[in-house]
């Protein structure tokens, strides 16, 4: 099965052998004896290239998610024997990368200094996927979605936007913003599909406008660059410029209407986490109800 998922994966025999460190002939073998006990090709064979069959398609997905379950099933063996050792696969969007997650995976390793962690970057759509479909255990996201029936959403905390304007710019000097005072200005958001994207653009239409990108960028430092550039102005989370605020730029507080977004986990609907999982989920739950307490 890892030999077929490897040549599935890279349409060529020869490179799957030399991935998987075997012999070409060897991994030849193990296709013919699969299709052989399957009954039916699982590849179309083009030179020395092969891409998938239709049946194969369908049959790898389902080896895919075997794998994942022979993966998990040995996870959690040796986590029950050790949770304190075991590995936490968690996704995030890039404006948690910046202090949020840094800051939560630093304090709880303090408290368990073995405990490893995978960490994968993408969009807001992606990570409910990959948590529903187990390629992460936990996803730290904001928003957190309340209609999606097949993950459990907790919050953790509420984060307000503001604005990051150039230097020069007319309203620089002011302590506060309203939304409305920026109607005429280019804005510089992540691309539409994007969580941080929607809630901007909803919060302008409230206003009775729809803002003007004039540029998108997908990470953080891209967006704060281009303001820095004097190209337009931002609208983003506070905690994406807790530690510095870019040079020539300003930062000021949005509060007519005031922009905010719930910060939180979400974890598979249908299945119980591991006991190094639920560790983790569990110390950053109670630490940000420690947080909420002592701001209080």
């Amino acid at each position: 099965i890892q030999y077929f998922i490897e040549v599935a994966k890279r349409e060529h025999v020869t490179e799957a052998a030399a991935a998987l460190n075997v012999a070409q002939s060897a991994v030849s073998r193990q296709i013919f004896n699969l299709e052989s006990e399957l009954g039916v090709n699982l590849f179309f064979r083009e030179g020395r290239n092969v891409i998938l069959t239709p049946i194969g398609k369908n049959f790898l997905k389902n080896m895919e998610q075997i794998i994942k379950l022979l993966e998990n099933a040995k996870r959690e063996v040796q986590e029950y024997l050790d949770p304190e050792r075991g590995t936490v696969r968690i996704g995030y969007p890039s404006s948690m990368g910046i202090y949020i997650l840094p800051t939560c995976i630093a304090a709880f390793r303090k408290l368990y200094p073995h405990v490893k962690f995978q960490l994968h970057q993408t969009t807001y759509h992606q990570l409910v996927e990959g948590v529903v479909n187990g390629k992460f255990d936990i996803a730290m996201l904001g928003s957190v979605p309340k209609q999606e029936s097949k993950v459990v959403g907790k919050i953790l905390f509420r984060e307000n936007f503001v604005a990051l304007l150039p230097r020069n710019h007319p309203l620089s000097q002011r302590p506060i913003l309203k939304l409305q005072q920026l109607k005429d200005d280019s804005f510089i958001l992540y691309p539409k599909g994007f969580s941080l994207n929607e809630i901007v653009v909803n919060a302008c239409r409230e206003c009775g406008y729809t803002p003007n990108v004039l540029f998108e960028g997908e990470d953080i430092d891209s967006i704060k660059g281009l303001v820095v550039a004097g190209l337009g102005i931002t609208l983003l989370p506070e905690n994406t410029l807790i530690d510095a605020i870019p040079s020539s730029t300003v930062k000021i507080p949005i509060v007519d209407p005031p922009i905010s977004r719930t910060v939180g986990l979400i974890i598979p609907g249908d299945r119980t986490l591991l006991p190094t999982e639920k560790l983790f989920y569990e110390f950053l739950i109670d630490h940000y109800r420690q947080l909420e307490r002592f701001n209080n």
